[in-house]
């Protein structure tokens, strides 16, 4: 596990936004060559958003395990490369290069893992089933109550588990010992797509360690309603006897959210998680690092306090903060696994007692630098006042992208801006990276979007909407040579990448 020590810079880039012919992104040969491109500016980190299954909206944010893998990031060509799958069944469909089209792609790459599963369980290669036997064991932990938890989603048509029959929804042992026998083959096919996941990414972990390419990968702190956890271990979140919602998360109103905002996500049990020595915690969290180097965990101040909202309220006015036992739970995970790789998203309205939380275990937080020019030189998202202990970003998949932020911001923000960093719309993206990279933060990240100084159309997500977002991917044809040797440049003169990157003589 990696542990930020010295100046590092790095991209951040979701899977999905790569470049391929399989309608999205995914562990195919795109993901290598970004790695060598990463390698060849310098950068040192790759931060993903999550890499467990997306929910609503498409978003990755709201899985229905936190444990297992998005079954789309798993590329094909390997599984061709495997005798599972034709090539020439690759090609039937066209798909846009510069979105993902979720209602196409989706079913088209379950028909393709469904026949590499079937062609994987016909095969008589012994050394490939032995391998999968022993993987399944060894992740039996999780892996079974995934497995068929999507085996009756897929059965009872993507319903919620709480209107599955009542023996499977309140897990009736004995109705559950009869569909494992009956749905033998549904659950062997989630699981072998759980294999290849897990077979690919770590395969590309490796390659890009040995380009000395950390992964950033990114954990969110609450899991969805219609999730594996919840229906497995109902217990554990505020459950009605229907298995409804008695209280959900969210975050008070504030000047750019008058009724704040309701996530609608179940809450935590945590009087019940402090009594099992928040086993489920430390087992979620080695998962989570078994597949990066460190990790990003998402909301950060909800282990300090969480804002709690009543299910019925249609916003987030009539919520209220309730504590939350973050000391007593980062002291028993390091007590499991050790220091924790960790980068603590501390943004929003954040109070003394987070600031200590994150000081206590030495983590780094987050620091944004669009949110710098609302206030006057003193404010804490500024570079001249960035903290070495932090990771500062140009922005995040939440934002804008910096062109176009500077594009609609409003004139006060722009001027100082302008100032600040002795810029104009046509460079904004790279004085930005350039300010961020010469703060004394420890680490520093920026969407390539940033990089590639494309304005809003190209932003990855707007929060508070359904639409339209997760979908972005990028061509290899936006990324220029130039774009590659400036970036390399101010990468090495920051001293976050190799001085051999400024062309000097030795």
């Amino acid at each position: 596990m990696t542990v930020l020590q010295s100046r590092r810079s790095g991209v951040l880039l979701h899977i999905t936004s790569l470049p391929g012919p399989h309608g999205s992104g995914d562990f195919g040969p795109s993901a290598y060559r970004f790695v060598d491109w990463l390698n060849a500016t310098g950068q040192s980190i790759w931060q993903l958003l999550p890499v467990t299954p997306i929910g609503p909206g498409n978003s990755p944010y709201q899985g229905v395990s936190a444990f297992a893998g998005n079954p789309w990031l798993v590329a094909l060509e390997p599984l061709v490369a495997k005798g599972w799958l034709k090539e020439d069944g690759l090609s039937d469909v066209v798909f846009p290069a510069d979105q993902v089209d979720y209602g196409r792609v989706l079913p088209w790459r379950e028909q393709k893992l469904r026949e590499a599963a079937k062609n994987f369980f016909d095969s008589d290669d012994q050394a490939d089933q032995e391998a999968f036997a022993a993987w399944c064991k060894n992740q039996a932990a999780w892996l079974g109550d995934y497995a068929l938890f999507m085996a009756l989603k897929t059965a009872n048509g993507g319903q919620p588990w709480w209107s599955w029959d009542k023996g499977l929804s309140r897990r009736d042992p004995d109705a559950i010992s009869e569909v494992r026998g009956q749905m033998t083959k549904e659950i062997d096919f989630w699981c072998f797509v759980q294999w290849c996941f897990e077979a690919q990414l770590a395969a590309l972990k490796s390659y890009a360690n040995e380009r000395g390419v950390s992964i950033m990968g990114d954990m969110p702190i609450f899991v969805a309603h219609d999730s594996v956890e919840c229906w497995s271990q109902p217990e554990n979140f505020y459950f009605d006897e229907n298995f409804q919602t008695t209280v959900v998360a969210g975050v008070p109103p504030d000047a750019m959210s008058p009724t704040g905002q309701r996530w609608g996500n179940p809450l935590y049990r945590w009087d019940r998680m402090v009594e099992n020595g928040f086993a489920w915690w430390i087992d979620r969290l080695q998962r989570t690092l078994s597949t990066a180097d460190l990790v990003r965990i998402d909301h950060f101040r909800g282990f300090a306090a969480y804002y709690e909202i009543p299910a019925d309220s249609v916003d987030a006015t009539t919520g209220r903060w309730v504590d939350a036992p973050g000391d007593a739970l980062f002291s028993a995970i390091e007590d499991k696994l050790g220091k924790l790789p960790i980068v603590a998203e501390d943004l929003g309205l954040i109070t003394p007692d987070v600031v200590e939380l994150r000081q206590q275990f030495h983590l780094p937080g987050m620091k944004i630098l669009q949110f710098g020019f609302g206030g006057d030189g003193s404010h804490e998202f500024l570079p001249h006042n960035y903290e070495v202990n932090s990771v500062a970003y140009t922005g995040t998949h939440d934002n804008d992208t910096a062109l176009g932020w500077w594009t609609h911001t409003n004139e006060r923000e722009r001027v100082f801006a302008g100032s600040y960093l002795a810029a104009g719309g046509h460079d904004i993206h790279w004085a930005m990276i350039r300010a961020a990279c010469n703060s004394v933060s420890i680490a520093v990240v920026f969407p390539l979007q940033d990089v590639l100084g494309l304005g809003s159309s190209h932003r990855m997500n707007v929060p508070g909407t359904l639409d339209d977002n997760w979908s972005w991917r990028f061509e290899w044809k936006m990324i220029s040579p130039e774009t590659t040797r400036v970036l390399g440049l101010i990468t090495a003169a920051s001293g976050r990448g190799p001085i051999v990157l400024l062309g000097l003589p030795a």
